[in-house]
């Protein structure tokens, strides 16, 4: 398979998902998020079993479509599960927890089908990781009174599903949330500038091996992964989301800029790229926060499908910049882009305000 044939499927889930993404969330307000939740599940364990079944490549290509259908459960379902069921003094800790088990599961995924595609082949691999997401499903099936998601139809549900005031598309485009929206856009270019180029850009600019140059990027990547742990302790013990979150951008924008600045040495490098990673990390819980603050009970469905809706749309847009940067030979650009983009999410933040539906 040529990568041109797997970019039209990867494409084909990304547009599916950012497109029907925030439907989505509306559907999960209106019915509630657990049915919608184990059905994403098993709609995306179908189409990885069809894949694995059929070899065909425009199957493939349907069944990716289906995958990013199936993709578009996830965060608004998990998110309005987690805003309801979770006091708000342990939120915090909850989103923190939700975001280092994706992160966790995003690591282990790729290791985890290389063996198996040892053991059984790719199609083998591809059937075994569908059978874990019916299992998956079929617990959350059995198990759903462990995930009441408290929506009532003729209460939240009916203000959530309502098309006119500040509980529909109006409050969806309201300022507050087209803010949030934006700064997980920004927070896309951020994350995908370092993780997909920043390996190349330095090879560019200062003849950094490979080796080297991978290992600031796990550092960026692990500490990551254990800022957000940290960032969920934040989360729990203050109420300004809003300069935890800015203090982590300008430390995240400040790390970056830095390496793309001066041509640090192998430790230093390293060091710099973790102390980046680690204050990215520590955004993410108070980035939830920021969003559940500005949204009406009962549309949290709604609202956190279009503002993760972000990530796709700068998942779209960062990668033909990085590229022509690097085309073009200005690999110091890709980094002054992460930096700037991270500082400009700062804005974002400060900046908000709440919607009416709040007041």
């Amino acid at each position: 398979m040529s990568y041109t044939a797997l970019g039209l499927a990867i494409a084909a889930f990304n547009v599916v998902s950012a497109v029907f993404q925030t439907p989505t969330g509306f559907l999960i307000d209106w019915i509630g998020a657990r049915l919608i939740l184990i059905a994403g599940l098993t709609l995306g364990a179908t189409a990885v079993l069809v894949m694995g079944l059929v070899p065909s490549f425009w199957v493939m290509v349907v069944m990716m479509a289906f995958n990013g259908l199936a993709n578009t459960v996830y965060h608004p379902a998990n998110y309005a599960i987690l805003s309801h069921l979770i006091s708000s003094r342990r939120i915090g800790h909850a989103f923190s927890v939700h975001t280092f088990a994706g992160m966790l599961g995003t690591a282990l995924a790729p290791a985890s089908l290389l063996l198996l595609q040892s053991l059984v082949g790719w199609r083998g691999a591809l059937v075994a990781a569908a059978l874990l997401g019916f299992a998956v499903a079929a617990l959350l099936t059995f198990n759903g009174d462990r995930l009441f998601d408290r929506v009532r139809p003729g209460t939240d549900a009916r203000a959530a599903h309502a098309g006119d005031g500040d509980t529909g598309w109006r409050l969806l485009f309201s300022t507050p949330i087209v803010q949030n929206l934006l700064f997980f856009v920004l927070l896309a270019i951020t994350s995908g500038g370092v993780s997909n180029y920043s390996v190349v850009a330095l090879a560019a600019l200062y003849a950094t091996p490979v080796s080297l140059a991978n290992a600031a990027l796990s550092a960026f990547l692990l500490l990551s992964a254990f800022g957000v742990l940290v960032g969920g302790m934040f989360a729990v013990r203050t109420s300004h989301h809003a300069m935890v979150a800015s203090l982590g951008l300008l430390a995240t924008g400040a790390a970056v800029l830095i390496v793309g600045s001066v041509d640090l040495g192998a430790v230093l490098l390293v060091v710099a790229m973790a102390a980046g990673g680690l204050a990215n990390g520590i955004v993410m819980p108070s980035r939830d926060m920021i969003v559940r603050a500005v949204t009406p009970r009962g549309s949290y469905g709604k609202v956190f499908g279009f503002v993760t809706t972000g990530f796709n749309i700068g998942g779209i847009v960062a990668p033909p910049i990085y590229g022509a940067l690097m085309d073009h030979g200005y690999p110091r650009a890709v980094f002054v882009v992460v930096g700037l983009a991270s500082l400009a999410g700062i804005v974002t933040v400060i900046t908000r305000t709440r919607p009416a539906a709040e007041t």
